[in-house]
C-alpha cells in the first residue's frame, strides 16, 4: 500500500533539506519532494538512510559485559568466544539473533551481513538440516525486520598446517567442496540472500581458496584480513607471502569482495586491494575493543578502497559510534583533524552494495525505501545542526525505521519483537546459566 513520509529534515543525495516528502510504494521511494506541506507518517527530527551493518557476528552479543575484565589478546579472548560457541543449537541460536536482529534496527541499521561459521552440531556432526543454523539466522532476520545477506564461512583449519580444535569441529565442512554443497542448498527472498566468506587465511588452507572464490563468482565473498599482527607473520612463515599476497594469488580478491578489519597492511597489500576493487570493512568499537591496532582507513580510501563498516562482536551496537570512530582513530593516528567528512561517514554508514544490495541506501526515487529517523532534541543532540549528528547522536536517539518501506520502529518501540532487552537477557542467562541481570 502507497504511503507518505512527511520528514521535518532529511539527508538527501545534495545535502540536508527540510520539510520533504518521502513516496513510498512496493518497498521502493517513488518521490521525493522539497518543502512539502506537513502530511502523511510525520518523522520529527532528520530522516538519514538506513545503516548498513557490514560485519556482524550474532552470538558474540552474549559475550557484551562478561569478557572486558583482566588482561589479555584477542587470542584470549577468543577462547571464551569458543566456549559460548559451544552452547548453541538451531533453537537458542533462533532466541539470541532475533534479540540482535532487533537490538540493531532500534539503533538504525536496516541491512546486515552475517559472517556465518557456527555451522553444525557437537563434533561436527550435521544436523539432520544441514543449513539449521543459517536458517535460524534467516527466521531471526525476519522476525526482526532486517534485510540479511548471510556470508556462510568456510572455515577448515585450525591454523596454517594445522587440524581443526574440537571446539572449532562444528565450523567445518571437511573441504570447500563440500562447504560449497552445503551453501548452494540455502534458500534466498526479497530480505534474505546468500553470500560466502573466506574465515581467514589461517582457517582455509591455500589450495581450497580458489574453490570458494569460483563457488562465489558474483556473490559478495568477505574475509577477515590482516586482524592481527600474529596472523601476519604466521603467513609469512608458512606461504612466503602476506595474507592479502596469499587471497590475491588465489582470486578471492575482486570488487565483490570485502576485506574485514584490514589493520595490519603494508603498502603492497593496499595497493593490491586497490588494484582488485574490493572493499573494506573497519569494525571500530570491535577493533578498540580487542586491542587489534588502528587500520590504514585513511590511506585505503586515498587509494580508492570503499570502505563500509560493521559491529562485529557486538562490543557496542551503535552505527553512530562506528562512523564517528572511523574518523576520531583517524585523528589520534594522524595527529590531524577532518579526514573523513560528514558526507562521506554518511555514504560510508550506508554502504549497504558491499552486502550486495546495490538500491539501496539513498534517499532518491526508485531505491529501497530505508529510513532512519534521529531526534534532533535529545540531551545529545539539542543544539546541533542536523549534519552534526554523526558526531552527537547514538542508537538511543533513533526514534524510527523503515525497512523497505515497512515500518519497523514507532517511536523507539520495536513493531516485530516485544520487549528485545528482556528476548536478550533472558536467552543469555539461559546460555551462561545464571539469572538474567
Amino acid at each position: 500500500m502507497p504511503v507518505s513520509y512527511w520528514c521535518e529534515h532529511a539527508w538527501l543525495p545534495e545535502g540536508v533539506a527540510d520539510a520533504v516528502r518521502i513516496d513510498v510504494g512496493d518497498g521502493r521511494i517513488t518521490a521525493v519532494t522539497k518543502g512539502a506541506p506537513r502530511a502523511g507518517v510525520v518523522l520529527n527530527g532528520l530522516t538519514i538512510p538506513g545503516f548498513a551493518n557490514g560485519h556482524s557476528h550474532a552470538f558474540h552479543r552474549a559475550l557484551r559485559g562478561r569478557t572486558h575484565l583482566g588482561r589479555g589478546t584477542f587470542w584470549t579472548w577468543r577462547e571464551g568466544m569458543y566456549a559460548l560457541a559451544a552452547k548453541l543449537d538451531p533453537d537458542s541460536y533462533y532466541r539470541l539473533a532475533r534479540g540482535v536482529y532487533a537490538e540493531m534496527v532500534l539503533a538504525g541499521y536496516t541491512s546486515v551481513g552475517e559472517f556465518h561459521y557456527l555451522h553444525h552440531g557437537k563434533d561436527g556432526v550435521r544436523y539432520a538440516e544441514p543449513n539449521a543454523m543459517g536458517l535460524a539466522l534467516a527466521a531471526a532476520a525476519e522476525d526482526a525486520g532486517i534485510r540479511l545477506c548471510l556470508l556462510d564461512t568456510c572455515y577448515l583449519a585450525g591454523g596454517f598446517g594445522k587440524e581443526l580444535d574440537p571446539v572449532q569441529r562444528r565450523f567445518g565442512d571437511g573441504d570447500a567442496h563440500a562447504w560449497a554443497e552445503r551453501v548452494a542448498a540455502l534458500p534466498e527472498s526479497p530480505m534474505s540472500t546468500v553470500g560466502a566468506a573466506v574465515h581467514s587465511v589461517r582457517a582455509v588452507p591455500g589450495p581450497e581458496l580458489p574453490k570458494v572464490a569460483e563457488f562465489a563468482a558474483a556473490r559478495p565473498l568477505h574475509v577477515h584480513l590482516s586482524e592481527q599482527r600474529a596472523e601476519n607473520e604466521d603467513c609469512l612463515a608458512f606461504h612466503g607471502r602476506t595474507p592479502t599476497a596469499v587471497l590475491a594469488d588465489s582470486g578471492v580478491l575482486g570488487p565483490a569482495s570485502v576485506a574485514v578489519h584490514a589493520t595490519h597492511l603494508t603498502d603492497g597489500d593496499m595497493s593490491t586491494l586497490s588494484d582488485s576493487g574490493a572493499w573494506a570493512c573497519f569494525c571500530p568499537t570491535t577493533e578498540r575493543d580487542l586491542g587489534d591496532g588502528i587500520g590504514p582507513a585513511g590511506l585505503l580510501a586515498d587509494a580508492g578502497v570503499r570502505l563500509c563498516l560493521g559491529s562485529d562482536s557486538q562490543a557496542v551496537i551503535d552505527p553512530f559510534a562506528e562512523t564517528a570512530a572511523l574518523e576520531l582513530d583517524e585523528r589520534l593516528a594522524g595527529e590531524c583533524r577532518g579526514r573523513f567528512g560528514v558526507a562521506d561517514l554518511r555514504a560510508i554508514g550506508a554502504a549497504h552494495a558491499a552486502l550486495g544490495f546495490a538500491d539501496v541506501g539513498t534517499l532518491t526515487a526508485g531505491a529501497q525505501a530505508d529510513l532512519v529517523t534521529v531526534d534532533l532534541g535529545s540531551p545529545r543532540t539539542a543544539g546541533i545542526r542536523p549534519d552534526g549528528v554523526f558526531f552527537a547522536a547514538s542508537a538511543a536517539d533513533v526514534t524510527d525505521v523503515v525497512v523497505a518501506g515497512r515500518q519497523r520502529v514507532k517511536e523507539r518501540v520495536h513493531l516485530g519483537v516485544e520487549w528485545p532487552e528482556a528476548v536478550l537477557a533472558e536467552e543469555i542467562g539461559r546460555l551462561w546459566q545464571c539469572d538474567p541481570p
